[in-house]
This record gives C-alpha cells, structure tokens and sequence, in this order.
C-alpha cells in the first residue's frame, strides 16, 4: 500500500514539474517574442500593414494611426502614431528598418509618435537617416522636436557610440502632384481641399498594384479621383452620431456643439462606403478606429450598404493587402 501512495505522488510531483517547467519555457518564448531582435521584413509583393488603427482617442486595445506600405525591404510609413514602437513590433517590422516617413498632415494624432521612432529606432541601431515628407508645417514640427531633443540626443548619440547619420532627420516639404520613385516603389501625393490645414492623400505603385491612404475626411471629391480604380483604399471611419439620435438612448451628451464639429472634422461610417464606391476600388480598409461602439460585422454591415467591395475593420499589426 505505502508503495502504491508513493508510486502515485511520484507521479503528480512529475506531472507538476512538467506543468511549471512547460509554463517557464511559454513565458520565456513569450518574452524572447517581446524583446529578441526581430529580422529584417522582407515581401516579394508590395504590401499593407496596419502598424497602428486607433484615432486621437485614448483606445487600449488600438495604437495611434500607421500604416506601412513594404515592397522588398523596403518600408515606408503614412504617419506616426502614438505607440508607433510597439505597433511595429507587432507587425514583425523592425524599428530601425522604416527610414523614410509620409505625412498627410501636422495633426497631433499623426505626429505623436515621431520622436519615439527616431530616437528608439537610433538605439537598435539605425545607421541611415530618417527621411520625412508632409505638407506646409511638416519642417517647423521637425524642427522644434530636434529642438527640443537636442541636448538628450547629443548625450546618448555620444555616450553610446550611435552612427550619427542614424540619429539626423531629412524634412522636405511638398505639396500637390509631388512624386518620387523608392526602390521600385512609385510614391505620389494629392492635396486635399477645404480641411483647416494642408493635407494629402498619398498613393503608392509598384506597377501592378495601387494602393491609397487618406488620412482626414474633407475633400472626398478628389480624393474618390486619386484613388480611383485603386487595389485598395486605406481609409478613417467615425462613428459620430447626432445628438438627435442619442436621445432617449441615456447616454449623456455635455457638448452637444462639440459633436456636431466633430462629424464635420471626420469621414463617418455612414458616408466611406459611398466614397470608396465612387471611387470604385476593389478593397476599403477601414482605420482610425474609436473604442468600438459595434462589432465588426456590424460595421461592416453598415458600410455595405453603399459599397459592395471588400471591407476590412482592420487591427494593429494587421497584412490588410495582398
């Protein structure tokens, strides 16, 4: 009998060791995951991440607004958002690989993220100079942030031996019609009219593919003719509803003006799938996304009630394309 009770609690010690050892192994492939240099990211077909799908809001479960457009190794972010170091991480995307960076404009929500891409993508380290190109006021924002960094990066760039040319940011400043090849990669701008500051939707080819990313809800016009005929179309959509139909509902509205500037301000889910049908793309990859008041196949539903492609409620870390 005691040799059957020690037999048996011979085997539960085991099975209880096997249990915290496979546990200790989880987590520290868990942390390897987290913090182990990550290879370089490489596509053989231009491609779209959704490094970040969140808004100016404060939103746990999204990072501000980015997305990569990657062909080869090369990759190329459409503004920086809040978070943009963790965002990358989840993509696979190494912090140091993205040296060149498009805006569509200086609000904060696309620009919170820039000195944390500069500063720790130079730790890994990046050896070549971080290139930025955005509308009127792109070079007094970048100025004022080397302004501001500058003592702290002079100290950490010479305490630690950094390649300098890693830690220095190139600016130019465009405007409509701009254009440039990357790497086998077409990049073109389009202004976009009636907004409270200079805007552009970019536009990215490799020849057999298109790709538009839009970042702010005025100038729907042109904006449905740059994009037009598109592979897809990289695009906000708000919920905003009126105060009218938030009545009788309890939810509390303490600034109901406030609202109403906000639905002038944004793209609403209502009105993307009129837009992306007028411009008849093939795929609208929906971004810059609130804490979810539906569920995906609720906005989705909502979305195809004007537009019959294909419609990704996109998360951070996301291949939205191909």
């Amino acid at each position: 009998m005691d040799g059957k009770l020690y037999f048996l609690a011979l085997v539960i010690g085991i099975l209880i060791l096997a249990w915290v050892a496979a546990g200790v192994l989880w987590h520290a492939a868990e942390m390897a995951e987290i913090v182990a240099p990550l290879d370089p990211y490489e596509v053989e077909e231009l491609s779209v991440v959704t490094v970040g799908t969140g808004n100016e809001y404060e939103n746990p479960n999204r990072h501000g607004p980015t997305t990569a457009i990657a062909l080869g190794r090369t990759v190329v972010l459409v503004d920086v958002g809040r978070g943009i170091a963790e965002g990358l991480r989840s993509a696979k995307i190494p912090l140091n690989q993205p040296t060149l960076i498009v805006l569509t404009n200086v609000l904060p929500l696309n620009t919170l993220g820039l000195d944390d891409l500069i500063m720790t993508g130079w730790l890994v380290p990046r050896e070549e100079t971080m290139r930025i190109i955005g509308p009127v006021g792109t070079r007094k924002l970048v100025e004022s942030l080397e302004a501001a960094h500058a003592i702290g990066r002079e100290a950490l760039g010479s305490s630690l031996g950094l390649i300098p040319a890693g830690g220095r940011i190139e600016v130019t400043e465009v405007s409509d019609g701009y254009q440039e090849e990357v790497a086998g990669l077409t990049i073109e701008a389009r202004a976009l009219p009636r907004g409270p500051l200079p805007t552009l939707a970019w536009r990215f080819s490799d020849g057999k593919s298109r790709i538009v990313v839009s970042g702010s809800g005025w100038g729907a016009d042109v904006l449905e003719s740059f994009a037009g005929g598109a592979d897809v179309l990289v695009h906000e959509a708000a919920y905003l509803p009126t105060v009218a139909e938030l009545e009788g509902t309890g939810a509390e509205v303490p600034n109901p003006e406030r609202l109403e500037l906000e639905a002038k301000f944004h793209t609403s889910i209502l009105e993307v799938g009129k837009l992306a049908t007028n411009a008849q793309i093939d795929r609208l990859v929906l971004v810059r996304l609130r804490p979810p008041p539906f569920f995906d196949l609720q906005v989705r539903s909502l979305v195809a009630n004007d537009y019959e492609g294909e419609i990704v409620v996109a998360n951070d870390g996301d291949t939205v394309f191909p």
